[in-house]
């Protein structure tokens, strides 16, 4: 009787280890990223939407990632791509009209992309985007909920060559867990799937 009360609960959990531990939201990966090995990266400033309490936090949590895996020899962080833009009115003017592109129609400018690399001398940058950083209820249970969106687009060519976006949900009675800590789970579960 006790085998049988013990064996049923270690089912159920060895079913969930298995098809529980599902990948990412999406992710899209170019043929050519399989040879694709950048060495220095740029992270430009996280879209963070309406959830301004997040920007410069989120920056911080995926440049810190990134930094953290060791793939890179050289990871710009957005707090140094801002100064860059910011300072520097070629560089500003770059970065507006290969965004506007991005963003309005979707094109990833080749020609804007090789100046935004040769600039800001990157490889390849990244282009984020957040869609929640919040405390919510999910059901009847309080969560906190992390929605994160990332690309990779070569420089050279423009070409997106990764993308991929995944959310966190955390599961919470009496205290919050943090957000960036939730986040910082998140990016690395992203991150790990990135070429490099």
């Amino acid at each position: 009787m006790t085998e049988k009360v013990l064996t049923l609960p270690l089912l159920v959990l060895l079913f969930l280890l298995v098809f529980g531990c599902g990948g990412l939201r999406y992710s899209q990966v170019e043929p050519e990223a399989k040879n694709y090995h950048p060495k220095r990266v740029g992270l430009f400033p996280v879209d963070v939407g309406t959830y301004e309490e997040a920007r410069g936090v989120i920056d911080k949590v995926i440049a810190g990632v990134l930094v953290d895996r060791g793939w890179f020899a050289k990871v710009i962080d957005a707090d140094m791509i801002s100064c860059q833009i910011q300072s520097n009115k070629e560089i500003r003017t770059v970065c507006l009209d290969y965004f506007s592109k991005l963003k309005e129609v979707n094109f990833s400018d080749p020609e804007l992309s090789k100046k935004i690399g040769e600039k800001l001398e990157v490889d390849a940058f990244l282009v984020a985007n957040l869609d929640y950083w919040n405390y919510t209820k999910l059901d009847d249970d309080k969560v906190a909920k992390v929605d994160i969106g990332i690309k990779m687009i070569d420089a050279a060519s423009g070409k997106i060559i990764w993308k991929a976006g995944h959310q966190e949900v955390e599961t919470y009675m009496l205290i919050k867990p943090k957000l960036p800590d939730v986040a910082k789970g998140l990016v690395k579960k992203i991150i790990k799937e990135m070429p490099h």
